[in-house]
């Protein structure tokens, strides 16, 4: 038996065109989870544009771990426990802040901005045997960053953030790129919604073109949007299978044929936005601009916990098997005032409070964990497309959109993360 727990083989669980439903509902295969791929492998955990000054710092969740991300002193971006190595005690309770010294609330232990215990209050109660750097916080084992988004990891040994990302680094890439400067600005703030579903039906869904016309009617109806020119036998967006459980929605083959410049933000005029439109042709040229505002950025899940959502980031963690929170914010593009003024407006009327897309996606995921206790199969059916994909250019899966080629890809890397 090919398994990392007695009693779970995940090779008979996964095959390929379906998965058995207790991958949403089992309580042992939820904490295999937490270990062996929010645990051990690599996660998103921030942008460093959230941090930016010695000090800064902002809470976080890897798995059901809470964490600060921090800036240290040196500059550095420090993923730590957000525990008193005391008594337990959670150091922050807040959203975000600055801090160069991190002071316990409870006994008043305090610590540099890296983890180092610097003081103990009354110390002379503490006998010849205490040692300090034994009580100083734990850090996460490895914290990369790539193009501004910081990932960590809290295995011993590790691949690299490269070898994770692989080809999907290019997706990266695409974000920042719609920046005048190269970079993004996380600095929106961030709203969260709890699901109360298993959170690997966040990331499935996320990628899953299949489900748009039928699921998002309501935005379709009330929008000028041109989602439907996009559904439907005959459409030209694709899905991919970029590797290692990264997934995308690619839009670009009906953008491009369409040809006009912010089809993708919703039909914008460049009468709306000349600075921004100006800045890109002077960073770019006008003819690699104008490619970046054709195409847009991408709709497309890092495995296991990042959505680059078009113009809105997305992240998610785990609570418990049936029950998960989704955390978003604004996709702030350096040097492009004019463009951030709408985008705020377009993450409200995308996955707001009010949104029409969020109360959808949660809607169908709560009714789909709520159906999976019902009796009957056990198996969830996975193998549209399976005969008509294709392999692109360099060599990555695709298909039609509304074929589950994301899906396998996702559930492909989870179960040989788990049989590892």
């Amino acid at each position: 038996m090919n398994s990392v727990k007695e009693g779970i083989d995940f090779s008979e669980l996964i095959q390929d065109d379906r998965i058995h439903g207790s991958l949403y509902t089992d309580a042992d295969i939820y904490n295999e989870e937490l270990t062996r791929i929010f645990y051990n492998g690599w996660v998103f955990v921030g942008h460093d544009s959230e941090i930016p000054e010695s000090g800064d710092w902002v809470r976080r969740n890897i798995g059901e771990q809470p964490v600060l991300m921090i800036r240290d002193k040196t500059g550095q971006v420090q993923v730590l426990m957000n525990r008193c190595t005391h008594r337990g005690n959670l150091l922050f309770t807040n959203k975000a802040g600055n801090d160069h010294h991190l002071l316990c609330p409870y006994h008043g232990w305090v610590f540099d901005a890296d983890g180092t215990l610097l003081d103990t209050p009354e110390a002379g109660g503490y006998g010849k045997q205490f040692n300090k750097p034994d009580f100083n916080i734990p850090k996460v084992n490895h914290v990369d960053s790539y193009r501004g988004f910081v990932f960590a990891c809290a295995a011993e040994e590790a691949i690299t953030l490269a070898e994770h990302l692989g080809d999907a680094a290019q997706l990266l890439d695409r974000v920042a790129d719609m920046s005048p400067s190269g970079e993004i600005e996380l600095s929106g703030g961030w709203l969260q919604h709890r699901f109360k579903a298993n959170w690997k039906m966040l990331p499935e869904n996320d990628t899953d073109g299949y489900h748009v016309a039928s699921t998002h009617q309501s935005f379709v109806m009330a929008t000028s949007s041109q989602a439907p020119d996009y559904v439907g036998e005959d459409s030209l967006p694709q899905v991919r299978d970029w590797g290692n459980g990264h997934t995308e929605i690619d839009f670009t083959p009906g953008y491009r044929k369409v040809d006009k410049t912010f089809e993708w933000y919703g039909r914008l005029s460049e009468s709306k936005v000349p600075d921004y439109i100006a800045a890109m042709e002077q960073r770019y040229g006008k003819e690699e601009a104008r490619k970046k505002l054709v195409d847009g950025p991408p709709h497309a899940i890092i495995f296991p916990n990042l959505f680059l959502a078009e113009m809105n980031i997305v992240y998610y963690y785990p609570v418990a098997p049936d029950e998960c929170v989704q955390v978003y914010t604004p996709l702030y593009l350096k040097g492009a005032p004019e463009l951030n003024k709408r985008t705020i407006r377009q993450t409200e009327g995308a996955v707001g409070p009010a949104a029409f897309l969020l109360a959808d996606d949660v809607t169908i995921a709560e009714r789909t964990q709520i159906g999976l206790r019902a009796h009957g199969s056990d198996w969830l059916d996975l193998s549209r497309g399976v005969d008509r994909e294709e392999v692109d250019k360099d060599g990555h899966p695709v298909s039609h959109l509304s074929d589950e080629t994301s899906n396998r890809a996702f559930w492909n890397h989870y179960k040989a993360v788990m049989n590892q």
